[in-house]
């Protein structure tokens, strides 16, 4: 007489993973990455979109970006991962070895230069945004490891207030108000952030494609050449004007007539999420045309 063995029960923490799974493929984060990311022959196995999108819902999941704990963490979680992607996964997918191969892959300008502007163009069409605004803008980040020779680790002007320490920059557009990232630049941290601004502009404009953008940023982006950019393009522009551009007697001239009471101020009003509006300026409006010559 024979007995029916005992069934093996696996119990598995789901967390947000099935979630965070669907947002990447619904935009379509595994499928694009595998588009312009081509492996060779010799790999097998999950793909490299796959595995990537897979090792990002850890990153977001566990607020960890070690690529030593990924494989432990998958084999916790295989069930719920096979049963989300519906594809045969095992750990060795996450191994240190793999992941390293992909960040290799990954870090290749052009091929990335165009995911990430079809990615964007994703989005946009998924989540229908609104793609009128961009707001541009440059960030640092420090290190204590010494600078390198030609390497992104330099010493320049920092905006941490550690001129003593090696930095990275990183030039980011984004969609605005809502922060979606569209194109980013990074550069080493010697340079600076005026010539970065028409580099990132071209690069949203080829996720974009159209023209009437408005697009927001620091005095930096005040440079000449960086507006008549803009503007040649049939975009707008909005920055602060620096005192090289607008002097203090160039200032006083603009606000003469407020002062001598000839000029009206208009009221400026801010939207309110409830609804109502609630006055933040007085102001007035003045109209100069400024020429330069671009591209000869």
């Amino acid at each position: 007489m024979s007995t029916n063995p005992s069934p093996t029960i696996v119990t598995e923490r789901v967390d947000d993973i099935p979630l965070l799974l669907h947002h990447l493929e619904q935009m379509g984060v595994p499928q694009l990455l595998d588009a312009h990311f081509p492996t060779h022959g010799n790999w097998d196995g999950l793909s490299l979109g796959w595995t990537t999108t897979i090792w990002l819902v850890y990153i977001l999941s566990q607020a960890d970006h070690r690529l030593s704990q990924v494989q432990d963490w998958a084999a916790q979680h295989l069930e719920t991962l096979k049963t989300c992607t519906g594809m045969p996964i095992c750990d060795s997918n996450f191994a240190d070895d793999r992941l390293s191969a992909i960040l290799r892959h990954l870090n290749k300008d052009t091929p990335w230069e165009a995911y990430e502007q079809n990615q964007g163009k994703h989005l946009i069409r998924v989540y229908d945004l609104s793609s009128f605004r961009v707001r541009l803008d440059t960030t640092t980040a420090s290190t204590y490891q010494a600078p390198t020779l030609n390497g992104l680790f330099q010493k320049g002007h920092s905006k941490d207030h550690r001129p003593d320490l090696a930095q990275v920059k990183i030039m980011l557009a984004s969609l605005d108000p809502l922060g979606l990232p569209l194109a980013t630049e990074v550069v080493d941290g010697s340079r600076a952030d005026d010539p970065l601004y028409e580099p990132i502009i071209e690069k949203v404009r080829a996720t974009l494609n159209r023209s009437g953008v408005l697009y927001v940023g620091d005095t930096k982006m005040a440079a000449t050449q960086t507006v008549a950019n803009v503007a040649n393009n049939k975009d707008c522009y909005l920055v602060p004007l620096p005192a090289t551009i607008v002097p203090q007697e160039v200032l006083d001239t603009y606000l003469e007539p407020v002062m001598d009471g000839s000029q009206l101020l208009t009221d400026v009003y801010r939207e309110l999420p409830n609804g109502s509006s609630q006055k933040i300026a007085e102001g007035y409006e003045l109209t100069e045309t400024r020429t330069v010559e671009i591209n000869e």
